[in-house]
């Protein structure tokens, strides 16, 4: 099915409209404050614009030369450490592969106020339901521009250190943030330059670095290993035996991509085979096993199912840690099995609150609506507009959470997945900031996303059943937003 035109404009229209009429929402009796954000990709540029409305000062650090974070393709990839261990590689802060395409309905992903909405007439742009990443950059900029954040951007400029302004500052009242931009014709860093600010909010990102699976005997084990991170086309596995470790959405896309090429593919991955290895589906060179149990020097990698094979090549599709190697926080907060913590509702830690905050670290959601709602939060309660409880009422609360994880059986690694939560959680964020609560037909739109996926996997991006939820939400966009200055 085609998309409905979108009420007969575009995206421009409504935008230009929403600008120019966000100072006229602030009241005069708030705080403006001074304010850093780390990162211009997603998340960093929904916090600047509600940073902005709200009345801060805001400046947004990003250490590369354009805006879109993660949704910037880069065809090279960190050849001198594929596994990405070593902090003091050269990093590739991408980890998109060439063929990656987004695994939710564009309409479902956008900006609460500024719809993912195809692009009538032009075709240099991308108008399937689940596009590749081109477009979602295309639809960042395209945001970035029409909300004229662009001009609260300094590009190529690398921050180094984020910390309060005094050791003994327990309120965070002040922060210091030290950057430098790099120097014209790769000449490396220029001076770096310490700045105050009221608050700083970490956009950074959490797709960069590594997170490597732990096998038995792999020092001895004679062939290649790599990350996702380093996977961008499947040509250099031409001919060879693969095991990819993992089933996320990456693990899945990559393991069909490399089939393409490669003799055989074996996938290794939690109760995927009750104890045998199973041939997947309509796949004559793709195999289904369980977990790897060890790796050996006669190449052979051995699976806890007791099956093995002779590999060339390990890829680890095993995700990403949290890494904030910028942020000194006199260990308030740290990272510890991949919880960030203390952390308010994921967002503040309640010894430095408002001043700290973190956008973007939930995963297992649509994250840009998530990261907006988060952002309106965060601004409102450094204006004074929203109040937060005390630090003890917080770290109560948070102490609370953990043992709910706890009782359920989660690990630590598992404290900011939310999948079905995040509406429960956004609409709690927006009862905060004073929003209408998540619409119904984006609920419903990632549910039957998620179902198709399941039944579906590898054909759920190019068949869409459930038309009734796209008139829905076009009619939404009709409704609730402005079409015109």
């Amino acid at each position: 099915m085609s998309s409905p035109a979108y009420g007969g404009g575009d995206i421009r229209g409504f935008s230009n409209s929403l600008i120019s009429t966000m100072n006229s929402r602030i009241p005069s009796s708030l705080t403006s404050r001074n304010v850093a954000v780390i990162g211009a990709g997603a998340a960093g540029l929904v916090a600047a614009r509600e940073l902005r409305r709200e009345g801060h000062k805001t400046v947004v650090f990003e250490r590369s030369n354009q805006i879109g974070g993660t949704w910037v393709y880069d065809p090279n990839i960190e050849s001198d450490d594929p596994l990405g261990l070593n902090p003091s590689r050269n990093i590739i802060h991408t980890s998109l592969y060439k063929s990656l395409r987004t695994n939710l309905p564009r309409e479902s992903m956008g900006f609460r106020d500024y719809p993912f909405v195809t692009k009538d007439g032009n075709d240099q742009r991308d108008n399937r339901r689940y596009p590749g990443h081109k477009e979602v950059l295309n639809y960042l900029e395209d945001f970035a521009n029409d909300f004229k954040l662009t001009e609260l951007i300094r590009f190529e400029t690398e921050v180094f250190h984020v910390g309060l302004l005094k050791d003994d500052d327990k309120d965070g009242k002040k922060w210091v943030v030290r950057s430098a931009q790099k120097m014209r014709g790769g000449g490396g860093d220029g001076e770096a330059v310490d700045e105050v600010f009221d608050g700083v909010v970490v956009c950074n990102g959490h797709y960069t670095e590594p997170n490597i699976a732990e096998i038995p005997g792999i020092d001895e084990w004679p062939g290649k290993q790599m990350h996702s991170h380093n996977y961008r086309v499947p040509e250099p596995f031409r001919d060879q035996v693969v095991v990819v470790i993992g089933t996320s959405a990456s693990g899945q896309d990559i393991s069909r991509d490399i089939a393409e090429v490669a003799k055989e593919v074996h996938i290794a991955g939690r109760s995927l085979t009750e104890g045998v290895p199973t041939k997947l589906p309509g796949h004559e060179n793709m195999w289904l096993h369980s977990m790897i149990e060890s790796a050996h020097d006669d190449g052979r990698v051995v699976f806890q199912d007791g099956s093995s094979v002779t590999a060339g090549v390990i890829l680890h599709c095993t995700g990403y840690k949290y890494h904030f190697p910028f942020l000194e926080t006199n260990n308030i907060v740290i990272v510890d099995e991949n919880r960030v913590g203390p952390l308010y509702k994921h967002v503040f830690p309640p010894l430095l609150a408002p001043g700290l905050s973190f956008i973007g670290l939930p995963w297992k959601v649509i994250p840009f609506p998530l990261s907006e709602l988060q952002s309106k939060w965060v601004a409102g309660v450094l204006s004074g507009r929203i109040s937060l409880p005390s630090q003890e009422e917080m770290m109560a609360d948070v102490e609370a959470f953990y043992l709910e994880l706890e009782a359920a059986g989660l690990p630590k690694r598992f404290t900011h997945n939310m999948s079905d939560y995040q509406f429960e959680y956004g609409d709690w964020l927006a009862a905060q900031c004073g929003c209408t609560p998540s619409e119904k037909w984006r609920k419903l739109m990632y549910y039957e996303a998620s179902k198709k996926k399941r039944s579906q996997p590898e054909t759920y991006r190019d068949e869409w059943e459930a038309n009734h939820l796209i008139l829905e939400a076009y009619e939404y966009f009709r409704q609730c937003i402005p079409t015109s200055v």
